[in-house]
């Protein structure tokens, strides 16, 4: 990051913004001492799960941590709440120490712990970690937002989402971490709820999907102990939503993907159970605490004068997925809800921000799949909400700078967005950049993929570039441009890959589209 204070090691970030809730943490004192539950020793290896950070403003960061010695059984810590010291510095031997304190680790929510620090200083780089007795954890680097008017400087954005335990490794986040963002944009499905397979690269635990709290605790644990992933979150801070595979493929707000084999009853438990168990494992704040099947994801972000990133919530609020072209095109039917919808077209038309991005879980350029004459579209993303879509992209043109950052394909899919994708000749209104996955769909023959799709082009003159590799989007933004990159990997069906530049891109400042470079 760059800006009205630079730093020695040259990162350049910006962000802030999301409503606050949750205890500002008091200053104590960092003392050793031995891990102690209701005066019995506390088992070794704490700390399992790592550390992470996310949703930075300028004076304040959420700091994580969750106590899990036994991570695949259900955490294995004593019902009982454990004092956990936190220590925050300026550099990373903790000899400047800029905030500490102690936070309550309670089995209520998993023996996670949530440390919403304050007072801190606009654009700086910290280290932080955790302490129970003499267990310390590993140690974490974030970073603070600048002044919320800094007009200057630049932000590097890492766009991830869909990592399938099964189908690979976590492989990109070893190339992510070298190319060192300043926040890792996470768009959903973090988790997958599907059975265990024996063939898999990697088997899920358990002996089938998760419905329980304790169940899919376990398959956080369980993604949380990939060291690549492991890593990435020790290194940035994320802001992370959810798509459906944290709860149940494809289900629309309270409607699970099987109505006939979850009763309405047994669906609001699990998405109870589900939503606790992802703020338990999430660098999020307080305001996202789930109100039993309910929890508060959407919200916006600050990046100084530069940007403002609005994160969607595109499954809670959402109407049942139309099956046919005219139920599609339902006036009626809403992906974001009334009041989600009003709160994003005035962050988009009240924004301060030379760019204004849209994180949204599921891709909003249209998907023809009927070659030649008539419509074919993909239900589940945007193309099945064309009303509020179309209405979404009209508003777009009196927004600056729009682009969306979107997951869920599997895919690499950049297109422009258009006003009305029925009119090949209207207005490009904005950009957006589906990124592929992490690791879902595994290894794909490119081949068989081109097949398929690259027929389709005709019908989708607005897609700029498809494939279908495993990786991320990298994206440098500065008030003269987007400038990204489709970041690959060569496998992840091994631990290790390499990993490259598949194409360069770039989005002019005012000139709505994207093209190759």
């Amino acid at each position: 990051m760059t800006g009205a204070a630079p730093q020695p090691d040259r990162r350049r970030f910006l962000t802030a913004g999301a409503a606050v809730l949750g205890a500002a943490a008091s200053a104590q004192l960092w003392l050793p001492g031995t891990a102690r539950a209701a005066g019995n020793p506390l088992p070794d290896g704490l700390f399992t799960l790592g550390v992470a950070s996310g949703d930075p403003l300028p004076d304040g960061i959420v700091l994580w941590t969750r106590l899990a010695p036994d991570p695949l059984n259900g955490g294995g810590m004593p019902d009982t709440i454990v004092p956990v010291e936190w220590e925050l510095a300026e550099d990373e031997r903790f000899r400047r120490t800029a905030r500490r304190g102690t936070a309550q680790a309670r089995p209520e929510f998993g023996h996670s712990v949530h440390v919403d620090v304050r007072g801190l200083r606009p654009d700086r780089r910290y280290w932080y970690r955790f302490r129970v007795g003499g267990q310390l954890s590993p140690t974490g680097r974030t970073r603070t937002a600048p002044h919320p008017h800094q007009r200057g400087g630049s932000l590097r954005v890492a766009l991830a989402s869909c990592q399938n335990w099964q189908h690979g490794y976590f492989t990109p986040y070893a190339d992510m971490l070298a190319q060192d963002p300043d926040i890792v944009l996470f768009v959903g499905d973090y988790i997958y709820e599907s059975t265990p397979s024996a063939t898999a690269v990697r088997r899920h635990e358990g002996t089938g999907e998760p419905y329980t709290l304790t169940e899919y605790r376990n398959r956080y644990a369980q993604y949380r102990t990939d060291p690549d992933l492991a890593a990435m979150h020790a290194n940035a801070p994320w802001v992370v939503t959810f798509d459906d595979h944290e709860v149940d493929n494809d289900y629309a707000g309270e409607v699970p993907q099987d109505p006939g084999k979850q009763s309405h009853d047994a669906f609001t438990a699990r998405l109870t159970a589900a939503y606790q168990a992802y703020y338990e494992h999430m660098p999020v704040r307080a305001t996202a605490v789930p109100d039993g099947p309910h929890i508060q994801m959407y919200r916006h972000l600050d990046f100084g004068r530069l940007a403002r990133l609005n994160v969607l919530d595109t499954r809670q609020f959402r109407g049942d997925q139309a099956t046919s072209q005219a139920g599609a095109e339902d006036p009626s039917l809403t992906m974001l809800g009334a009041a989600q919808k009003r709160w994003l077209l005035d962050g988009l038309h009240g924004s301060p921000a030379h760019w204004n991005l849209v994180a949204s879980q599921i891709m909003m350029a249209e998907t023809d799949l009927l070659p030649g004459d008539g419509k074919l579209w993909y239900y589940d993303a945007w193309d099945g909400y064309q009303a509020e879509r179309n209405a979404l992209l009209g508003e777009f043109a009196g927004v600056r700078n729009p682009v969306v950052l979107s997951g869920d394909r599997h895919l690499t899919m950049i297109s422009d967005l258009k006003e009305d994708f029925a009119d090949p000749g209207s207005a490009v209104v904005g950009a957006e950049f589906v990124g592929t996955s992490i690791s879902s769909n595994g290894d794909q023959d490119q081949a068989a993929f081109h097949a398929q799709w690259d027929p389709l082009k005709a019908d989708n003159p607005h897609w700029k570039v498809i494939d279908a590799h495993r990786g991320y989007h990298l994206f440098d933004i500065g008030r003269d441009g987007l400038d990204a990159q489709v970041r690959i990997v060569d496998t992840v069906l091994a631990p290790k890959s390499a990993a490259g530049t598949l194409t360069r891109l770039r989005v002019e400042a005012d000139e709505p589209g994207v093209r190759a470079v």
